[in-house]
This record gives structure tokens, sequence and C-alpha cells, in this order.
């Protein structure tokens, strides 16, 4: 059974931030992500989390601009000099944090130029954090009808493009899900590239046990394919927090 983060940008909401370490480790997860962790003093959420017992699994970068801007823009044409500058950034709170993996955002563009763009800005942070892991997410059309990655394929062949060790893939199921059709079978494409897992029901990413996914045969297939990463927990609880957890006691309850 895989370890799993629970992700306090959208988890334990009801709590400050720096309280939502304490009720993720009580409830039973074993690590954390936290999307854009920027606004906080990076010291003071690793003492949070070390304080919790936990690990801090995932941040993305770059840094988002809450004033109106892009919240990522690694495949936007003309702004590499921006991305290189905030990647910086994001790369010394990853290392505060301590964080596994940084999940670089491609942002809203398309064609050419844009795959070119952000293949290079790909080839730019790996080398210049070769100790980092770091990771490229597709997302689905539906949700987001104009982000640049929306499919396996491309992020595959950019991955292999760009050819660094430290570049992976970052397998969202809810997103897989709505990009394929089949989860167990994109999962099974994809398998070798795969550094880090996010989970939600689907349609509607609220908690993993609502929709179409049968999430303990794909923790099952985890398994039997000796996944030793992290799980990361990116859904909108339809209550509270707490009330929807029956999945996570039900998932430690198999682990043992």
């Amino acid at each position: 059974m895989p370890r799993f983060a629970a992700n306090l940008t959208m988890l334990f909401t009801e709590l400050p931030i720096l309280d939502r370490f304490a009720a993720a480790a009580e409830a039973g997860f074993d690590g954390v992500e936290i999307l854009y962790p920027y606004d906080i003093a990076a010291p003071e959420l690793y003492r949070a989390a070390t304080a919790a017992g936990l690990d801090i699994v995932l941040i993305n970068a770059p840094p988002p601009n809450w004033a109106g801007g892009p919240r990522g823009f690694a495949a936007v044409p003309g702004l590499q000099d921006r991305f290189r500058r905030d990647f910086e950034r994001s790369l010394r709170v990853a290392q505060v944090l301590r964080a596994t993996h940084i999940h670089i955002v491609c942002g809203r563009a398309q064609g050419q130029d844009a795959h070119d763009t952000f293949v290079e800005n790909l080839g730019w942070a790996a080398h210049r954090a070769p100790h980092a892991s770091l990771t490229i997410e597709p997302r689905n059309r539906t949700d987001t009808h104009d982000y640049f990655l929306t499919d396996y394929r491309t992020a595959i062949d950019i991955i292999d493009n760009v050819a660094a060790p430290n570049l992976g893939l970052q397998l969202d199921a809810y997103h897989a899900q709505m990009i394929t059709g089949d989860l167990m079978t994109c999962w099974r494409k994809v398998a070798p590239l795969v550094r880090h897992i996010q989970i939600a029901g689907c349609p509607g990413r609220h908690e993993p046990d609502i929709g179409m996914i049968d999430y303990p045969a794909f923790f099952a297939e985890l398994d039997e394919w000796g996944y030793r990463g992290w799980v990361g927990c990116e859904y909108n609880p339809q209550r509270t927090s707490l009330k929807g957890l029956g999945w996570l006691r039900q998932a430690l309850a198999a682990r043992g």
C-alpha cells in the first residue's frame, strides 16, 4: 500500500495552514503537499512539518502571481527570464522545506513555440538543480482548456527530449481518467516514468471513494508494480476533511 500525503492547499482548510500539519498527521497521513508555499516563511512551514513528523513531498513552481498574472508559465514564450528568476526562488524554498519533488507548471500556451519554450526551460532547470526531482503533469482540457500539457504522449516526448535523469512524470489519477477514460491502462503505459501520483474522485475531484475510479484496485496495482513513491491526496472535500477520510482509514487498515 502506498504512502499517502495530504494536500494542505485543499485539505484541512478549516484550520490555519500551520495547524494543518498536525491535523494531517493525526488523521493518518505520512506526508504533505503544498501547492504554492510562498506566503508563509519556509522555516515556519518546515518546523510545523517536522513537529508533526511529516515529510513535505511536493511543491509547485514557479511561484504564482496572485494579482491576476499566470500561476504557471514554464511553456509561455517570452517569459524564459522570468521563469529562471522565479525558479531560483522555488528552489530556495524547496531546499528549506526539503521537498521531495518540484512540479514545474507549464501554464497556458499553445503551439510549437510553447513546446520549444517548455523543453528549453525544463532543460535549464534540470541542469540548474541536478539534485532536485522535477516533475511535469498533464491536465485535462475540460478543466483547463488552454493549458499547454494535456496528453501523455506529449509529456513522454518532452521527458525524452530533455533527457535529464532528474525529470519525471507526475500522474494525477483524476486527470488521467479524464484524459484517457482508463486510468489503469494509462498507468501501465507510463509507469516507468512516474515519480509522483495524485488522486481524487472522478468526476468532481472530491474524495477518492466518490466516482468511477476503483482506488483500492489502483493501489493494489501500484503494489504489483513495486511503486515506492508518494500518493498525494489532492481533492476538494465535499464536507469537512475529517468527515471524508473513510477511504484513508480503509486503505491504512488494508496496509496493516
